[in-house]
Formats: C-alpha cells, structure tokens, sequence
C-alpha cells in the first residue's frame, strides 16, 4: 500500500507532472531546474518515490509517474488552482499574488474543503492563470497551444495561459492586457531586434521581445 504523502512528496510529484512525467521519463537535472534545489537531493528523493511506489525510477535514468503517482499530483494541482481561483475571485487577491498562497494552503484543505469551493465556484475548468483545472475524479483536459512567439505575423490568437510563476511578468501582462480570453494579433516581427508587434483586443498595439512573451501561451484563431 502506498504511504499517505508528505508535502514534499507532493511537491515532487507535481513537479514531475509540470514537466511531462505523466506520460514521460523526465530527468533529475530538469527536476532540481524546475524546484529550484541541488541534484543530489533530488536524487535522493526520487528514490524514495520510487520505492514508495509513486514513480517508476531507474538510477542514470529519469522518473516517470505511477498510476497512484499521477491520480496525487492532480489531487494536488486541482486543489491549488481552485484555491488561486477562490482567492482571486472571492477575496480579491490579485492574480499576481495567489501561486504563494495556493503552494501553502494545496497541502493544508480537506477533501471536504476542496469539494466546497468547488462547488462555490461553480465547478470551474480554469483557474486565473487560464490553467485547466483537474476534476475531481482526475480528469485533466489537454489543449494544443502554442507560445506566443511561435506565432507568424497576420495571424489572429486568444491568450489562453499564463505562466504562473512570476508576479512582476504577471502585473505587467495584465497591465498590457495580454491576459487568458483576450484575442490578439501578430501585426509584425523584427528578426534583427527580435521585437514582436501585437495588436490587443482589436486596437492598442504593443512592442515585446521574446523575454517579455515568454510564459504565455494561445490558440490560433482560424481565419474567417
């Protein structure tokens, strides 16, 4: 039987998932990268997940989640993305500030918790940041997007995701009105500066390097 996991197994085990261990081998280094910690610690822990029967891991190789892996790492990424929500849309908290909250409270709810504010919220599918939510039987909706850089001039997208990580570049984007639902086109793009010039919402244009679009995803809006 499978032990109940601590917050730092949670924690790994939503890392693994972020970077594609859900479904593939994902390295230590790129885990150490991703949580921000030293590779012989990761190392470690990776072990012990696998021995706990959370990750299939092979040492010199890379990690992959388990089934009982997977169905916990999306318990936990349903629970910080309803609480993101909960505290942007009850309480007001600006979508630049509510990752550090939800990384604290996604270890400390109920199930009882959980299930409330879900249904306070109406059973959302995403959370602020555009993210889809997890449902509450596991279910995580896959969507095709592309970074913003990716896509060519004359063509027409909705914002659909915000990297979720960096209040500063999430301020800004929404300064910029570069925010999940808005729908902007690629006007032009200098290869020589590496400036791309967006146009929100039908008519503010905008001027950004990679850097500043770095961490936003879309959908392509298929031409009329």
């Amino acid at each position: 039987m499978t032990p109940a996991p601590t917050q730092a197994v949670q924690d790994y085990l939503k890392a693994i998932h972020r970077l594609g261990g859900g479904t593939s081998v994902v390295f230590p280094a790129d885990i150490a990268v991703c949580m921000a910690v030293k590779a012989p610690s990761v190392t470690g822990m990776l072990k012990r997940l696998g021995e706990a029967g959370w990750i299939e891991y092979t040492s010199g190789s890379g990690a992959k989640l388990t089934e009982a892996g997977l169905r916990e790492a999306l318990r936990v990424i349903r629970r910080h993305r309803l609480i993101e929500l909960f505290l942007t849309k009850v309480l007001g908290l600006d979508w630049s500030e509510v990752d550090v909250e939800a990384e604290a409270l996604e270890h400390a709810i109920s199930p009882r918790l959980e299930a409330a504010i879900a249904k306070h919220l109406g059973e959302p599918l995403e959370d602020p940041h555009g993210h889809p939510i997890p449902s509450a039987t596991g279910e995580l909706r896959h969507r095709d997007l592309q970074r913003l850089d990716e896509f060519l001039p004359g063509q027409t997208f909705t914002v659909r995701e915000a990297q979720d990580d960096n209040p500063e570049r999430l301020r800004r984007w929404a300064e910029l009105g570069l925010t999940p639902g808005r729908v902007v086109t690629m006007k032009h793009f200098e290869p020589l500066d590496g400036i791309y010039e967006l146009t929100v919402g039908g008519k503010t244009v905008i001027r950004l390097g990679r850097e500043g679009l770095a961490g936003l995803r879309g959908e392509l809006v298929p031409p009329q």
